[in-house]
């Protein structure tokens, strides 16, 4: 086993996409519509991975089953579902442990993923530069660490147990220590990292600095791309964008540093979240957030609630920011029917502007950004959010654009 090369990637890049059945509990600290909300998303990554989902199990518990996740009947019929449609995986919704995993790959007699390893495997497969695959690495790593023994079992099926106990824990020892030394070896990596993109910032001289924030997938780089003139790489799908892409600005005469960041998620891998911190150092360091929400999405407050939590984790949560309610064109097709007179569309719009204006203290602009709507209304606020910073931080600089 190539412990040093990299942690294996559970979903294969093939052409026929893999079969997979997604598993949600609803217990006491979740209700059910959340855990649909939850499964939905899940499958909206496994998608993301090149998997095809064919089902949602899920059962009412207090609390997920310590030996299986799910209980002894709902486990046996997944396993009459995954026998009689072939399916190649199962996914848990939330983390489970290395001995839940091994129980269940021992009765289903297939793959066997969380939420947690299927979002870093997604993150593998999208990371293009350095400091974004060796982030990677490293929250893999630390999330296969406690995982080794039960990547040994094979020894007993294929050699038996007696006889062979002692040789097992040398390897489960052995890859251990390797992936102790690698995951030693990762945090250097990014140290040095760490201090050159320190270096680099430092040397962006007195600019303001701007950061998209958002959950995934809610048009950050859409408005990157729109805002910047420049040509970033936009995707419907989860995580398009891992590495933090800045670009410089000019509105009007004042320029300022336009960042866009990995978007946010319920349920990140905690490894994950350290690993990326770094990348994060541009929303910790800006002076101004811009925080996009898909405001058509069932579940944007919720979103909105993931974003702040983890803004105030970063210790961004009290950053200058604009709320941007994006797909503004999408929430009128989700939301009202065709043939809703004009003045009506109009009173319910108003509506929905003054109750979120309310609620972010006159901090939010609703928009449209593929279709550019209300794009130069943002602009010229953001202008005046930058001037502002400028008058702060930089006063000396406001007179050579003025």
């Amino acid at each position: 086993m190539a412990i040093e090369s990299s942690f294996p990637n559970p979903l294969s890049k093939a052409q026929v996409p893999e079969k997979a059945v997604l598993v949600g509990l609803v217990t006491r600290a979740q209700r059910q519509e959340q855990m649909e909300e939850y499964l939905a998303e899940l499958e909206f990554l496994a998608e993301t991975a090149g998997a095809e989902t064919l089902k949602h199990f899920w059962q009412r518990l207090d609390f997920p089953d310590q030996r299986t996740y799910v209980g002894k009947g709902k486990l046996e019929e997944i396993k009459a579902y995954v026998d009689d449609r072939k399916v190649d995986m199962v996914i848990f919704d939330d983390e489970i442990s290395p001995s839940q995993q091994r129980n269940l790959e021992e009765v289903l007699q297939v793959k066997v993923l969380d939420r947690p390893m299927l979002i870093l495997d997604i993150f593998a497969h999208r990371a293009q530069t350095v400091q974004a695959r060796t982030q990677v690495e490293l929250a893999q790593m630390q999330y296969l660490l406690p995982r080794l023994r039960g990547m040994w079992t094979h020894l007993d099926r294929v050699k038996g147990g007696i006889g062979m106990r002692g040789s097992g824990e040398s390897e489960i020892e052995t890859d251990r220590r390797m992936a102790k030394e690698r995951i030693a070896k990762l945090k250097q990596q990014l140290v040095k990292i760490d201090r050159q993109n320190e270096t680099q910032r430092k040397n962006r001289g007195e600019l303001i600095r701007v950061s998209l924030v958002g959950y995934t997938n809610v048009g950050k780089s859409t408005l990157m791309r729109i805002l910047s003139k420049s040509d970033v790489f936009a995707e419907n799908k989860l995580f398009a964008t891992l590495d933090t892409t800045v670009r410089k600005v000019v509105l009007e005469t004042t320029p300022f540093l336009l960042s866009d960041t990995v978007g946010f998620i319920r349920k990140l891998p905690h490894h994950l979240v350290e690993s990326f911190k770094s990348t994060l150092d541009e929303v910790r360091e800006s002076d101004i957030l811009l925080h996009v929400v898909d405001i058509a999405h069932p579940q944007f407050e919720d979103h909105m609630t993931v974003v702040q939590q983890t803004l105030a984790e970063l210790g961004a949560a009290d950053k200058a920011t604009l709320v941007v309610f994006n797909k503004m064109d999408l929430y009128e097709d989700r939301y009202f029917d065709p043939y809703l007179p004009a003045e009506e569309k109009r009173t319910l719009l108003e509506e929905l502007e003054r109750t979120w204006m309310n609620k972010t203290h006159e901090n939010a602009l609703f928009i449209a950004a593929e279709q550019k709507r209300n794009v130069d209304a943002l602009k010229e606020r953001l202008l005046l959010m930058v001037r502002d910073a400028y008058a702060v931080r930089y006063p000396w600089k406001v007179k050579e654009w003025s």
